[in-house]
């Protein structure tokens, strides 16, 4: 995997992690319920979430080009059609990131952590999110290093991300802030995930 692909694949995640979403919500409300510590720990078993389905995905659809390339096309297309329709609610988004910086409750450690990795696992968004954008990256995968590259690259930057937000929550005079910056998130999320769409089917 040459360097320039790799930072693609890191420009992507990182919108991806930005995405607002049930997600962020969960962290946000670990974070204002628990504070700093409760934010991380949610954080991080987050991205364990997220690294299990970069992994479980690039495995499937490296079998997948190799025994049925027009299925592997397939699944491309379908996945190119999501992030599409994705990066267009994004653009028609009117509460956003801001509709998910509510209140939190009280929680502890093990509750934080368990709500991490269960918000990662159990949404199926996240699949179709790899699913599509895998399709563009596992026929570069020759390598063992370009296999965790793929898939650590998510794991970390989520982990980051989501860190990041718990940190900025713990001073309560960022969060204003951030609210007022909610939509322009919004908009650059969505008119990169049309433009990777177009990639998606422009390189099959």
């Amino acid at each position: 995997m040459s360097f320039s692909t790799w930072l693609g694949l890191l420009a992507i995640c990182c919108l991806g992690a930005m995405s607002p979403g049930p997600s962020l919500a969960m962290v946000v409300r670990h974070t204002l319920g628990g504070g700093r510590g409760k934010g991380i720990v949610c954080a991080w078993a987050h991205s364990i979430g997220i690294g299990i389905y970069a992994l479980v995905t690039l495995l499937g659809l490296a079998v997948v080009l190799k025994k049925a390339p027009l299925v592997f096309n397939g699944i491309a297309i379908l996945g190119a059609l999501y992030l599409a329709w994705m990066g267009v609610q994004a653009l028609r988004s009117k509460g956003g990131m801001q509709a998910k910086l509510a209140a939190g409750e009280a929680t502890d450690t093990l509750t934080a952590a368990r709500d991490g990795i269960a918000i990662s696992l159990f949404n199926p968004k996240i699949m179709l999110f790899f699913l599509a954008l895998f399709s563009q990256f596992v026929m570069v995968a020759d390598s063992m290093t370009a296999k965790a590259l793929i898939v650590f690259t998510p794991l970390v930057v989520d982990g980051l991300w989501y860190t990041l937000i718990a940190l900025l929550l713990s001073h309560s005079s960022v969060l204003p802030k951030l609210r007022k910056k909610a939509g322009l998130i919004d908009k650059l999320s969505g008119v990169v995930l049309i433009l990777l769409a177009i990639r998606v089917v422009y390189t099959l």
